[in-house]
């Protein structure tokens, strides 16, 4: 009969928040390797996204989650069943808090959706309150006082994710905090997600920093075709979606300016992640009402996900 692994720990840690408050910045920097797209608008990462950080005595699976928010479409129901699940799948449950937008946790403290999703589990629960760096100290402390008196957390710790400051103490505490379990990855996989799936978000953050308003809320990136060609370029081939006629001369700009400068950026973007020249062909298509049908959600990877 086979036991536990004494000296190994291996667990899942899934990030909650609300929208913009650091989630994808914390993983990438926990994991030292940018896998989740970062932007400064809201409601950026739509499904969960798995990584991995392995060493000799731990393996920590880090998921990234959609920003916590009350539905309004289907889609944002899509995505807030990837936070139920990942919660439901977690060892631990870190929840961030950006204290700049948020300086005494009202907005996440306070908010009655946060605070049913850290009902789900009775697992180990951590608070970072993240972007010290932009508050001082009694505000800080003020907000700390503020969350020990709700008795959900058993440890908070200040942070600045972008600038890197309290990742250690929050990796020591990852690691006392996760079970004795064998490892379920091998040591030099990163994530669980293909090269088809990084492509796609990487066009799609460009999307985002480039177009403004509602365009990138309203856009999704397929991709149709990835070849690898040991001789040449890889060639990938990216349908973007939009929801209406009048968001594709916006998405292609004018003479093509836009859609040329999406590709641009996009390209240099992709090679620097897959570390070899790519061939990057784009094209937008128009599906209307796409974030509201729910055959196409499933066809775009926005399932509705199985809790059993």
């Amino acid at each position: 009969m086979s036991r536990i692994n004494e000296n190994v720990k291996t667990g899942y840690v899934t990030i909650i928040g609300k929208p913009n408050a650091g989630k994808s910045t914390l993983m990438n920097a926990l994991l030292s390797e940018k896998l989740s797209i970062i932007t400064n608008k809201p409601q950026t990462t739509r499904k969960r996204v798995l990584g991995i950080l392995s060493d000799d005595e731990t393996q920590i699976i880090v998921l990234d989650t959609p920003g916590i928010l009350q539905p309004n479409y289907l889609l944002q129901e899509r995505m807030m069943d990837h936070v139920h699940l990942s919660v439901k799948d977690a060892d631990v449950i870190i929840l961030i808090i950006d204290i700049d937008d948020d300086p005494r946790g009202d907005k996440s403290l306070n908010d009655d959706l946060v605070r049913k999703i850290l009902r789900e589990s009775n697992k180990k629960k951590i608070l970072l309150i993240n972007k010290i760096d932009l508050a001082n100290e009694t505000l800080v402390e003020s907000l700390i006082k503020i969350a020990e008196k709700l008795n959900v957390f058993e440890r908070i710790i200040p942070v600045s994710a972008l600038k890197n400051f309290g990742m250690g103490i929050v990796m020591d505490t990852i690691k006392e905090f996760l079970p004795f379990h064998p490892k379920l990855y091998p040591d030099d996989q990163v994530s669980d997600e293909t090269e088809r799936f990084f492509v796609s978000e990487i066009i799609r953050e460009n999307i985002f920093e480039l177009y403004k308003e509602e365009v990138p809320y309203s856009t999704e990136v397929q991709i149709e075709d990835f070849i690898e060609r040991p001789e040449r370029k890889d060639y990938v081939r990216a349908a973007i979606i939009v929801e209406r006629d009048s968001q594709k001369p916006i998405l292609i700009g004018n003479k093509g300016d836009m859609i040329k400068r999406l590709g641009k950026n996009s390209r240099e973007d992709i090679e620097s992640f897959l570390q070899r020249e790519v061939y990057l062909e784009l094209f937008v298509k128009v599906k209307s009402k796409w974030r509201s049908n729910s055959n196409l959600l499933n066809n775009f990877g926005y399932a509705k996900l199985d809790d059993e």
